[in-house]
């Protein structure tokens, strides 16, 4: 067992096994596509070779299928969740980085109205999708991906607001 640094990535990986139970690398890409994928991009070269890492380091086990493609399967061991208990309960300090390419194209001098009225409806449609998705909620399991879809809604409500008042929208 060899010990390594883990990464917003590994954790990513060992929560969603967490949720999974049990899962392909190509399972997880479908998995942060439909979650985490709407906050933190996670390349998916990664989420292929992340979970042989940590198997390697006794975070993961992994079987193998016996027939077929033989995939390999990974799950959650003990020493797995017991770094994503500790994980979950050290607070970050610090703040998330703003990459957003209109802010950039906006700083170096792009034309504000053309620009801003194709991002604003962007962030509607964005919106729109987080809302609906927020429609189904059932009030049943984890609170946790709610709370954050709901931060994910306030985000982009500021953001339609903002791009809204560059494009010359109406109040």
């Amino acid at each position: 067992m060899q010990d390594l640094r883990l990464t917003a990535t590994s954790f990513i990986v060992l929560g969603l096994l967490e949720r999974a139970g049990e899962a392909t690398p190509y399972e997880l890409k479908q998995l942060v596509a439909g979650s985490v994928g709407n906050f933190w991009s996670v390349p998916h070269s990664q989420l292929y070779a992340e979970p042989e890492r940590l198997a390697g380091a006794g975070l993961l086990s992994e079987r193998r299928e016996v027939e077929g493609r033989r995939r390999r399967l990974y799950s959650l061991t003990q020493r797995g969740g017991d770094a994503l208990d500790a994980w979950r309960r050290e607070p970050p300090q610090a703040l998330p980085e703003l990459r957003d390419p209109g802010l950039l194209k906006l700083f170096f001098g792009a034309d504000k109205q053309a620009l801003a009225a194709v991002r604003r409806d962007a962030h509607r449609a964005k919106l729109a999708e987080y809302e609906a998705r927020r429609a189904l909620d059932a009030g049943d399991g984890p609170r946790g991906p709610w709370h954050t879809l709901d931060a994910g809604i306030a985000h982009e409500r500021e953001w339609v607001s903002f791009w809204a008042r560059l494009a010359g929208d109406p109040d």
